[in-house]
């Protein structure tokens, strides 16, 4: 199986976590235009009254997860993510959470970026 491949089977491995958790998925794959640099936003979903924005990182463990995750696109999915709360009128809380796929592991860190 090829890297995209894997990508988005981590990518439903999380939304399947998520929803056992309570949450409702929005948006898969959000991408925005040129004015965010384009940006891709994994998974919005939303969780009482806060929306959430979810990274997902599928790697062999969590320290390189988390070594995937650059600034630079940090910067670019806080403006993707102020675009998407803009053009919905999002009132409500947001908040930033990573999820690794770690094989068949889930790591969850809230309010992570």
């Amino acid at each position: 199986m090829n890297t995209y491949k894997v990508g988005l089977l981590s990518e439903w491995y999380a939304r399947m976590f998520l929803r056992m958790h309570g949450y409702k998925i929005l948006k898969s794959r959000y991408v925005t235009g040129r004015n965010t640099g384009r940006a891709e936003i994994d998974i919005i979903a939303t969780h009482r009254d806060t929306i959430v924005f979810i990274e997902v990182k599928n790697r062999p463990n969590l320290e390189t997860a988390w070594a995937a995750i650059t600034r630079p696109q940090v910067a670019r999915l806080r403006r993707a993510a102020n675009t998407y709360l803009i053009q919905h009128r999002w009132t409500g809380g947001a908040r930033f959470d990573v999820i690794a796929v770690c094989g068949l592991k889930i790591y969850w860190a809230k309010n992570a970026i």
